[in-house]
């Protein structure tokens, strides 16, 4: 049985691409991310680290080994159950914000729990209200996100990713966009979450600052943990 501390155990992880010439990517790759660790994923380009987090996000299904996720095992699921898992239990932050520009921040908050729809609208709005006031940007929720600073968006991006209470966020270079002021803001973000609210976190990240301050690094070169 799976310890419930661990948010992610990744067992005998095998990546092969086949076109336009077979190559093998990830190589015997294991390891566990604890709940309310905080874990960069580093490398040069060309180490493999954007593959692992696709296959850690579960967007990518094809490769050998075993992927378990807040105690489920997701290697071998379809497509669909794939889609349902990622919505109910991991949030995304991207380099880009991807919040929708003619929508008020409110509504982008609430947008991920109500295609989930598991919870009645007025809880919805009531999560996202907290949400708003735990990311420090308590005042802006009927501004339309196009008004926001580059930090405030990315800030909401990750409130967004809070929403449906995700077993993990996962970041995709989460500050390749930002000033250094904006980052450090949004690290600290990252930390807050994962030290007082015990959010597992683990980001792809080229920024050496970003990843010296996480609880741990897993770093690739060649497709194998370094």
């Amino acid at each position: 049985m799976t310890n419930t501390k661990q948010s992610i155990v990744a067992t005998g992880i095998n990546k092969y691409f086949y076109d336009p010439v077979n190559f093998h990517v990830l190589k015997d790759i294991n390891f566990e991310v604890n709940k309310g660790e905080f874990v960069a994923i580093t490398g040069k380009s060309g180490s493999g680290k954007s593959t692992l987090m696709y296959l850690l996000s579960t967007m990518d299904n094809d490769y050998e080994g075993n992927i378990t996720i807040n105690g489920q095992q997701v290697t071998g699921l379809n497509q669909k159950q794939l889609a349902d898992f990622r919505n109910e239990h991991i949030g995304f932050v991207f380099q880009f914000h991807y919040l929708l520009p003619e929508f008020t921040v409110l509504d982008n908050l609430m947008l991920p729990a109500l295609k989930l729809n598991k919870k009645p609208k007025e809880e919805i709005e009531h999560r996202a209200l907290e949400l708003i006031n735990l990311l420090d940007v308590k005042g802006q929720e009927k501004k339309l996100a196009s008004r926001l600073s580059g930090g405030q968006q990315q800030r909401i991006a990750i409130a967004r990713a809070m929403m449906n209470e995700p077993a993990i966020i996962m970041g995709d270079e989460p500050t390749g966009n930002l000033d250094s002021k904006n980052a450090n803001v949004v690290i600290e973000t990252f930390r807050h979450l994962a030290k007082e609210l015990g959010q597992t976190i683990i980001a792809v990240t080229h920024d050496h600052d970003f990843a010296k301050r996480c609880d741990r690094i897993i770093e690739l070169a060649d497709g194998r943990i370094v």
